[in-house]
């Protein structure tokens, strides 16, 4: 029942991610903003992460601690990117 909870969790995640990077990316092709740019790299690398890692668990049998880590380590570095891209506004 977990497995199936983080399936369904991981596809909400990605279905939203990848419509936030969309939007980010519709926004940066509008006008030319390098935060922009960066703030879709960011959620899409979060984005990919959930996804990997949630393949990975799945259908790789890759054990749930090392997914959460890998999946962690995503999340860690979207938001750095994340934030650079707000710093950049400054």
């Amino acid at each position: 029942m977990v497995e199936l909870g983080i399936a369904v969790v991981k596809s909400i995640i990605f279905v939203l991610g990848g419509a936030i990077s969309y939007v980010a990316y519709k926004a940066y092709r509008k006008t030319p903003e390098r935060s922009l740019q960066l703030l879709c790299i960011g959620f899409a690398i979060i984005t990919v992460g959930a996804l990997l890692s949630g393949v990975a668990n799945q259908f790789f049998s890759v054990p749930l601690a090392e997914g959460v880590l890998a999946n962690s380590v995503f999340v860690a570095t979207g938001l750095g990117v994340i934030l650079y891209s707000l710093y950049l506004q400054q």
